[in-house]
């Protein structure tokens, strides 16, 4: 590789989370801690001078307030009695000049002493000799100042004089300058505390983060929403306040409940849920609950509700679930193979007895019936299992009747399928389900009609056409007494006894799941009729 491709793949390596953080908090202090000194650096100048202007005027107003200075200002200006104390005040505040005048605006004192006696300068002290205190900025025998006047009374509140303090602009610059150089201190300070505390937040969050950086946890991310996504399983989620943390698509599908399709992360299971209460059990007992049957809305879903730990607390619960019919179909399925493989090996069985007939027959020379032998075996399997595999083109189903086939044999009646069956096959796991329940639960409710009665008649009809399949079942068997033809699909129904009764419960709802249809005909001691119409993804096959 190049210096070039490095270089591009270099930059093209995501931000690590310490860097990230550490450049973001960075950023935001030193934008803070500058915006700050520059409000401040604009800020101070007027800050500083005012109280500049405060230390002066509280310093005027003593003096106006002094009796030494009140009792001096009845004489006339010589220099002995105000100017001493103006000079040690003056000195100890370091102060540009400090000026008191009498009404006249002549000075009692001065920083210049030969400047005593002679008249104030500067048009700005006329508001102090008037009753009214006043700053301005200003220049008179001395440098540029910032001047402070306040008037002086006696005791009877009669104004005799005017106190001025004067502060040198220099003297006001440096002190607004040391101000602030002050606030680089408080820049220092703020971006040390600034550093301690990104490091330690950083360090933090690394370690809630497991030591992931940000590109590796939205990778993660992906990666969980991908596979939640792709799950037939529902799952959901919830955190120790009992709020729903995650909910898959599967989960919303399978609850098929308006309150649940509509259930986001953030929001509380609604109490009446099952869900509900599985979550809430092991939230507050910590034991996992599994392979458990939840009825949802007239669903059997089967369910594992695991508890969520860290560090030994228990911090939520998971609970998974599936749809029960789907493991349901798939028994099925298994069942009809293996039923399927049992009959084929009861038949090999047999055509080995048949086998050993003809070897003896051979050994015998009697050709003869060899040949009479031969034939009616070969029409018997023609007749029987030729048919039936070119009937009905699906293996699972063909195993499954061959199997009831033979189940009625052995009970002493007669199971035939109607020459104008045909069955393609089908690759919808649901239609192959269903179908299965119509014939197994129709055949058995017959065979267990015929219980009473020698050599009954059952009789199956399976017709493929155009996208739906006829299902017609059939025995001579006592029938079903008229008033009882509207109540044989309702759940827990039966004549056989107690926890009966689903068979035909379970045809029926299969079936308009599908959105198929089942009817009954029946005459009471003469025979009774199911038809059932299915869906059928067939394709374009014909008999």
């Amino acid at each position: 590789m190049s210096s070039s491709q490095q270089g591009i793949a270099a930059r093209k390596q995501p931000m690590k989370l310490n860097t990230l953080v550490t450049l973001m908090l960075s950023a935001v202090i030193v934008l803070v801690l500058l915006s700050v000194h520059m409000f401040y650096f604009f800020q101070i100048g007027a800050s500083t001078r005012a109280q500049l202007e405060d230390k002066a005027m509280a310093v005027a107003r003593t003096l106006a307030d002094s009796p030494e200075i009140q009792r001096a200002l009845a004489y006339p200006p010589n220099g002995t009695r105000i100017q001493p104390i103006a000079k040690a005040v003056e000195e100890s505040n370091n102060l540009l000049f400090i000026t008191v005048t009498n009404m006249d605006g002549i000075r009692y004192s001065h920083r210049n002493p030969e400047l005593i006696g002679k008249h104030f300068i500067g048009e700005d002290i006329e508001p102090a000799l008037h009753g009214h205190e006043n700053v301005s900025v200003n220049q008179g025998s001395l440098a540029k100042a910032l001047r402070v006047f306040t008037p002086v009374f006696n005791a009877q509140h009669q104004q005799i004089g005017v106190v001025a303090i004067g502060i040198s602009l220099d003297a006001v610059t440096v002190q607004i300058n040391q101000s602030r150089w002050s606030i680089l201190w408080t820049i220092f300070i703020g971006t040390l505390a600034g550093a301690i505390g990104t490091f330690v937040l950083v360090r933090v969050l690394k370690r809630i983060l497991f030591g992931l950086e940000p590109y590796e946890i939205s990778t993660l991310f992906e990666q969980r929403q991908a596979i939640l996504n792709s799950l037939k399983e529902g799952v959901v989620a919830m955190d120790d306040q009992a709020q729903v943390t995650l909910v898959n698509q599967a989960a919303r599908s399978l609850l098929n409940d308006p309150m649940a399709s509509g259930m986001m992360s953030g929001d509380r299971i609604y109490d009446a849920s099952v869900i509900n209460d599985h979550l809430q059990h092991v939230l507050h007992n910590g034991r996992a609950r599994r392979d458990e049957e939840l009825n949802v809305n007239g669903r059997v879903l089967l369910s594992n509700t695991v508890p969520v730990r860290n560090q030994g607390r228990i911090i939520g619960a998971v609970c998974t679930f599936r749809d029960k019919t789907e493991i349901s179909q798939l028994m099925q399925r298994l069942t009809g193979m293996v039923n399927y493989v049992d009959a084929l090996r009861e038949r090999s069985h047999e055509f080995m007895n048949k086998l050993h007939v003809i070897l003896g027959l051979l050994h015998m020379k009697n050709y003869a019936q060899v040949e009479t032998y031969i034939l009616k075996t070969a029409n018997n399997y023609q007749t029987e299992i030729g048919f039936l595999l070119d009937k009905i083109k699906s293996p699972v189903i063909a195993g499954f009747l061959l199997s009831k086939i033979n189940r009625a044999s052995d009970c002493g009646h007669r199971l035939t399928i109607s020459d104008a069956s045909f069955l393609p096959d089908s690759g919808n796991e649901q239609q192959m389900a269903a179908l299965i329940t119509v014939i197994g639960n129709l055949i058995e409710n017959a065979l267990d009609a015929l219980s009473e009665q020698v050599e009954g008649e059952i009789h199956v009809m399976l017709h493929y056409q155009n996208g739906w399949l006829t299902c017609e079942v059939s025995d001579d068997g006592p029938g079903i007494e008229a008033e009882r033809l509207n109540t044989i699909f309702e759940k827990g129904f039966s004549t056989k006894g107690e926890n009966r009764g689903v068979g035909l419960f379970l045809l029926k709802q299969q079936t308009e799941n599908l959105g198929g249809s089942v009817s009954v005909e029946s005459e009471a001691g003469v025979f009774t009729q199911f038809l059932v119409q299915l869906p059928w993804d067939g394709g374009n096959q014909s008999a």
